[in-house]
């Protein structure tokens, strides 16, 4: 089977799953957005502009150029924003048996449990790997192995479908666009972007963090 019909028949599996759009739904972007630009929330070098919100023995660190988390449970949290339409784009990586995430739309001081979290696990005890939008849309298959720098990028748009309004969340994992997921209860309002330590046993590492906003 070429990998090309390989990706089809796992696009098809999870809109039938998680009720997602197809590619004729979407929605044409605004004209500001050619205009929209990358910028950089990671200097590589400092934690300026990230704040840690959790467990006093949970450790953030920048480490040969990257954001280290280890230790129990926090989130470190970037400051900027608050964002509400935006792409996304970061390269992590997670050790093996170890569990991250990929958070979005979330408060300043956010448990766990606050804003979107893109999952990032390849082979931890918790099945729900990277690719998933924890709680939304659920990805079972190891798209990336641990130890092993990939490429997340998340877009996110407020929107109307169908005289619906809905929040649009398009999950892309190194390249390859896993699905669109359609919020109709528009979870969360715009927010901040954070990682989660999970866990004494994870180490995740991040290396690039950038925002694009697009037009409202």
């Amino acid at each position: 089977m070429c990998a090309s019909i390989r990706i089809l028949i796992a696009f098809i599996s999870l809109s039938s799953i998680c009720g997602l759009s197809v590619a004729q739904d979407s929605t044409v972007e605004a004209p500001d957005d050619a205009k929209a630009k990358w910028a950089s929330l990671f200097d590589g070098e400092t934690l300026t502009g990230w704040e840690k919100v959790g467990k006093s023995d949970s450790n953030w660190e920048v480490k040969d150029g990257a954001l280290v988390g280890s230790g129990t449970q926090s989130m470190l949290v970037n400051t900027s924003g608050p964002y509400k339409n935006f792409r996304y784009r970061v390269e992590a990586k997670i050790n093996d048996g170890g569990n991250s995430g990929l958070y979005f739309r979330t408060p300043l001081k956010p448990t766990f449990r606050d804003g979107y979290e893109a999952q990032i696990d390849s082979t931890h005890r918790d099945p729900i790997r990277t690719g998933s939008l924890y709680g939304f849309c659920h990805v079972y298959q190891q798209y990336v192995k641990p130890d092993a720098w990939f490429t997340y990028e998340i877009e996110v748009r407020d929107d109307v479908w169908r005289g619906r309004e809905m929040t649009r969340i398009k999950v892309t994992v190194d390249g390859n666009e896993l699905y669109e997921y359609m919020d109709f209860a528009k979870s969360y309002p715009a927010g901040h972007f954070a990682f989660q330590q999970h866990d004494p046993g994870s180490v995740v590492h991040i290396r690039r963090v950038e925002v694009m906003q697009l037009a409202d």
